[in-house]
């Protein structure tokens, strides 16, 4: 179900961001009893601006449609993966596979990836673990997603039931995109003056979610022309996806803005200003969506050409017509 694609670097950051997903999230009937569990939500809102990689581990590990359903049994750290009712034992056909995957999966560069909840194999958290009494413990993950996440510790990842928290959903997408530009950054001539200019690009991004990792980051940028490059690339693209996975609040994206209205405060008229005050204090008490702010500051950027502004992704760190800061 994974294709392999063989491209040069522009091909491939000309296109969308590649996601894996559990393909019956999709719609494909995979499912132990020959069912899918299809998300709407995944294939129409997102289908216009990623490209979704199907895997399905269960079916291409061998064990077919319809087949015996099987669990995770015995330590929450190492559990092994046994078939229900015959007993037969898929750990070491599954860790198998999940290891030649992981090979495969790089070459198609994904940005994300999305897993379907509880499942054995593709269960992110929370997946039952029967011990050695037949009682289940909700703390262990499925093997596939183990392997994956231990193999990319800085992927963007999530589950679909989890996608329904809009907060949630908004801080995934935008690290999905931002993963997206750091490997296409990481893919092109190396040198301190790029990775300088993709650290400036996103300075007000990064401020919204952990002003620590950005000084970390701002050091790491420092001190890259006294060492190597391949170092400096991998310290800052592990900081940098740390940094966006600490959740930016209402009071922190709202500080953000008070000091990008800094760039343009001098040029507004009173009532501009009043009016621009007033949209960031009422999105920081959570009585308006981030989008309302946010418009407003794209317009005075433009209008009074702060070309330093316009050139955060702070501003647009995904496609609009994804209205997801129309819910944050």
């Amino acid at each position: 179900m994974l294709a392999i694609v063989n491209m040069g670097t522009k091909e491939i950051f000309e296109s969308k961001p590649k996601l894996g997903i559990s393909a019956c999230l999709l719609g494909q009937k995979v499912r132990f009893d020959g069912s899918h569990k299809r998300e709407p939500f995944l294939i129409e809102l997102f289908r216009k601006f990623v490209e979704w990689i199907p895997i399905c581990p269960e079916v291409e590990v061998g064990m077919g449609v319809p087949r015996e359903s099987v669990r995770l049994v015995g330590a929450l750290t190492n559990p092994s993966m046994i078939a229900e009712k015959s007993g037969k034992d898929w750990t070491e056909a599954m860790n198998r596979f999940a290891a030649k995957r992981m090979r495969e999966i790089t070459e198609n560069h994904l940005s994300g990836y999305v897993f379907k909840k509880n499942s054995p194999s593709c269960g992110m958290e929370r997946v039952r673990v029967y011990n050695s009494k037949g009682m289940p413990v909700r703390q262990g993950r499925g093997l596939f997603a183990a392997a994956l996440m231990n193999h990319w510790p800085l992927l963007p990842v999530e589950e679909e039931g989890r996608l329904y928290d809009l907060k949630l959903r908004e801080n995934f997408i935008e690290r999905v995109f931002a993963y997206h530009r750091w490997l296409q950054a990481s893919s092109e001539r190396k040198s301190p003056g790029a990775l300088v200019r993709f650290h400036t690009s996103h300075k007000y991004m990064l401020l919204a979610h952990s002003q620590r990792h950005y000084r970390q980051l701002g050091r790491l940028v420092a001190a890259a022309k006294q060492r190597s490059l391949a170092a400096a690339y991998d310290d800052y693209g592990r900081v940098f996806m740390e940094a966006l996975a600490v959740h930016a609040t209402a009071k922190t994206h709202a500080n953000v803005l008070d000091h990008m209205m800094g760039y343009f405060s001098k040029q507004l008229t009173a009532p501009e200003r009043q009016e621009l005050v007033q949209l960031i204090g009422d999105f920081r008490r959570q009585l308006i969506p981030l989008i309302a702010p946010i418009t407003l500051m794209r317009h005075y950027s433009k209008k009074y050409q702060v070309e330093y502004l316009q050139g955060q992704l702070y501003l647009e760190p995904s496609p609009k017509e994804l209205m997801l800061r129309n819910h944050v």
